[in-house]
């Protein structure tokens, strides 16, 4: 039934029935390391895989378990895996996909801590790694061949909002056998379904819009049973450990549950502060999938319900001027996450993406003076007069 339910109902019942939990509204914790078998037999079944059961919490445990068949749900996906972080998910991923020799296409513009693992870690190990634009449809079919094994990007981009075609992408890369990959932190599954448009997997930073209240750190993978199955028992289990809490999932099933009410907010208070910002004179350009002047605002209309809660910004003034309005704001706060209640902002070239070398942020579509909002959800006035009162002040 949940499976033909509407969005919210998902993130709410998907996956746990009270009558099971002795009537309980909401699914309990389960503060466990490891979990006992009435047999040797039955664990060693267990540890095989030839039966259902739990066995120790870096594998599996029912509150992690109760997360991953909810974020498969909303995600439509077969399966999904529970991390300790966004970056835990992708490296558990990559190293789970990847061996030395193989190749790795990534688009020209990812958040700063993925492209230090791709460029300056994974690479390391013997794994060719790509870089292209893959908005230039000419340069991907150029750039995509048989020893492509996997095709990663973000869309929308980290930090400056650039969009790519899901489904184009992954339609060119499964001609060549490669596994399409997209971090879909920004927009979440309320806005957009990457593996229904021909992705194999899609990747979150569950830190961010999926947990929504800045209290936690996680990430989720989610996509076919057996290649969520390959990363659990490789690169999560065997190559990183990266495991979320039970706590944490705890949390992050809790933020699901508005998840839809919040992201309707986001969305508004966004569509809202990118229409002021096109209007003031001290802002160069504003970067917005909602604008009608965005250049991939079809796309956006296309492959998202909405157009999210992230904007980036350039100032007439450069980075300095940047820097003035940032540090002229009340009540919106400099802080380098995001999705959270709080409408935050900040200075990619100097903080998350600081990884980039100066070149390297020119290259990848990065400029020096580019702002980062993340808007919130307070009363879209206030959000408004705060800008409107630190941008008099540049």
């Amino acid at each position: 039934m949940m499976h033909t339910s509407g969005f919210a109902t998902r993130a709410i019942h998907s996956g746990y029935d009270p009558e099971s939990e002795q009537g309980a509204l909401c699914p309990p914790l389960h503060l466990t390391s490891t979990f006992t078998a009435p047999t040797a037999d039955e664990m060693g079944a267990r540890f095989a895989g030839e039966v259902d059961g739990h066995f120790y919490s870096r594998i599996s445990n029912p509150t992690l378990d109760l997360l991953e068949r909810r974020m498969s749900a909303l995600e439509g996906t077969e399966a999904a895996l529970a991390t300790a972080s966004g970056m835990g998910a992708i490296t558990a991923t990559l190293w789970s996909l990847l061996k030395p020799g193989d190749e790795i296409l990534v688009d020209r513009t990812l958040y700063g801590c993925t492209f230090a693992f791709l460029r300056h870690g994974l690479s390391r190990f013997g794994i060719k790694v790509r870089t292209v634009d893959m908005t230039n449809s000419d340069r991907l079919i150029e750039s995509v061949n048989d020893s492509t094994k996997v095709v990663y990007f973000e869309t929308p981009a980290n930090p400056n909002m650039r969009l790519v075609d899901i489904a184009s992408v992954s339609k060119l890369a499964h001609v060549h056998g490669a596994k399409v990959i997209v971090d879909n932190t920004y927009a979440t599954p309320f806005l957009t379904r990457p593996v229904s448009l021909g992705a194999d997997l899609v990747i979150h930073s569950a830190t961010k819009y999926l947990g929504g209240h800045g209290d936690l750190v996680a990430g989720i993978v989610a996509g076919r049973t057996e290649l969520i199955e390959q990363i659990r028992l490789y690169g999560l289990k065997d190559m990183t450990g990266a495991v979320m809490s039970p706590f944490t999932a705890m949390l992050v099933l809790r933020g699901l549950k508005t998840l839809d009410l919040r992201m309707q907010r986001h969305c508004s208070n966004a569509a809202a502060v990118a229409a002021f910002l096109k209007q003031q004179d001290q802002i160069a350009d504003v970067y917005y999938p909602g604008l009608q002047d965005f250049p991939q605002h079809m796309l956006a209309k296309r492959q998202m319900d909405d157009f999210g809660g992230m904007i980036a910004f350039e100032m007439t003034g450069g980075l300095q001027a940047g820097k003035k309005l940032i540090d002229s704001l009340q009540m919106i706060h400099c802080a380098v996450s995001l999705g959270d209640a709080e409408t935050l902002i900040q200075h990619p070239a100097s903080m998350t993406h600081s990884t980039y070398e100066p070149e390297e942020r020119v290259e990848h579509g990065i400029p020096d003076g580019l702002i980062r909002l993340s808007v919130g959800l307070e009363t879209i006035s206030d959000i408004l007069d705060d800008l409107d009162r630190a941008l008099r002040m540049v």
